[in-house]
């Protein structure tokens, strides 16, 4: 309890400091310099991105890769630890992933010297690219947030094309992190909203050069049939270990997953994330221990997201609480209904043309959702016929997060020889 207690009052004067402004002001006087102290680089031949926290989060990872197969390279892709994302074969030659753990999340002088050594990597970039998602608006870790708002300013203030790719913007952001998000904006910083109520929030809260895209994994190319699929339809079913930090769901899914039991389908329950604080396994068996039976395959373990796009192209629906796992079944038609807790899933269904698809995981949700996949579920039914029609779109949205990556990058004078 007192360390519990202790951790609180420490994040607490961590937010606190952070909604301040003090330490984005120390890390641009770091910045500042680590860049004078430096001489001139000879040429700018790598594209840097910041990836997302990754590790034991199939979004992060399915995020990462869709970077990967769309930015040219070659690519110094910085990291927290070398294993926090899987490098695919078909990938490693364009990639260097390089670890970097206090740049984003740490403190003191281990931070100082990773500021340092990133100023360092700014002199050889052509481009600079941070992984946005859902972490931009600090409603996970203003931190986390405000750091990465606060390193794309000091890319664009070096001199580098620095681009926030494909993020979600809360219609109540954190003080610090809106801050520190609209400086970084007007510092050149280009920030790429991954649907339209994200962008018309952003821009409400006087974020400029906003651009609308679509989630870059939209854009992902890949798929793996190697993954076992079931031989009769069958639908999938996600578990949410972070709406399960709040909400018992047990009760809820056991009724879903009976509605889609009598409707003949065998159901695959999936976990999305497997780590601390959010983890889908833990909520994903409590619900298969109760619904356990020959029609019930529970899956233990993350799945690549190549092979989570072979098996969500071949179910009949997939009902979640992830919206990266949303996304990867719409990529392969399939329609996804998909708890909505963020403000992004709303934003990223009226992008795909199918707002039916969201339900609020309040309450007595099993309705809804069952009401919707009545709704979804029939072969011709409007809903899939407007994912159909609006897919190619939001591919081609998808792929402007990367668009210009490869042009020539115009050096401001004493940043380069």
């Amino acid at each position: 309890m007192r360390r519990r207690i202790r951790s609180r009052l420490l994040r607490t004067w961590r937010d606190l400091r952070y909604s301040s402004g003090l330490p984005p002001r120390q890390d641009r006087a770091t910045a500042r310099r680590a860049s004078a102290a430096l001489a001139a680089t000879a040429a700018r031949d790598v594209h840097l991105l910041i990836a997302a926290p990754g590790r034991g989060n199939i979004g992060d990872q399915a995020l990462f890769e869709a970077f990967l197969e769309n930015a040219p390279g070659p690519i110094i892709a910085i990291v927290r630890e070398s294993d926090d994302f899987v490098v695919p074969d078909a990938l490693r030659a364009k990639v260097e992933v390089f670890p970097l753990p206090s740049l984003v999340y740490g403190e003191g002088p281990a931070h100082e010297q990773a500021i340092r050594t990133f100023v360092e990597l700014l002199r050889r970039a052509r481009s600079l690219s941070i992984i946005g998602a859902d972490i931009m608006d600090g409603r996970y870790s203003l931190r986390g947030s405000v750091r990465r708002a606060m390193l794309a300013e000091i890319g664009a203030v070096e001199g580098v094309p620095t681009r926030i790719v494909g993020f979600s913007w809360n219609g109540s952001p954190s003080f610090g992190a809106r801050r520190a998000l609209v400086r970084a904006s007007r510092a050149g910083v280009v920030p790429l909203l991954r649907d339209p109520r994200s962008a018309e929030r952003a821009i409400e809260h006087g974020i400029s050069n906003v651009t609308l895209v679509s989630d870059i994994v939209f854009a992902a190319t890949t798929t793996d049939a190697s993954v076992a699929i079931p031989t009769v339809p069958f639908a999938i079913v996600n578990v949410s270990g972070l709406i399960a930090r709040t909400t018992d769901q047990t009760a809820q899914y056991r009724r879903i997953i009976d509605h889609l039991r009598s409707a003949g389908l065998h159901v695959v329950i999936l976990p999305h994330v497997i780590k601390d604080l959010s983890d889908d396994l833990v909520a994903c068996r409590a619900v298969a221990e109760v619904v356990a039976g020959p029609d019930v395959t529970f899956v233990e373990e993350l799945l690549p997201p190549a092979q989570i796009r072979a098996l969500a192209a071949q179910a009949t629906v997939t009902v979640t609480g992830r919206m990266h796992l949303s996304i990867m079944s719409m990529m392969g038609g399939t329609p996804a209904v998909t708890m909505a807790t963020q403000g992004k899933v709303e934003g990223l269904m009226e992008l795909i043309g199918a707002p039916e698809l969201c339900v609020s995981p309040a309450g007595d949700f099993a309705g809804p959702v069952i009401a919707s996949l009545a709704h979804v579920m029939p072969a011709s039914s409007a809903t899939r016929a407007a994912i159909t029609a609006g897919l190619p779109r939001v591919i081609e949205l998808a792929r402007t997060n990367t668009a210009g990556l490869g042009e020539p990058v115009m050096i401001p004078a004493g940043k380069s020889s």
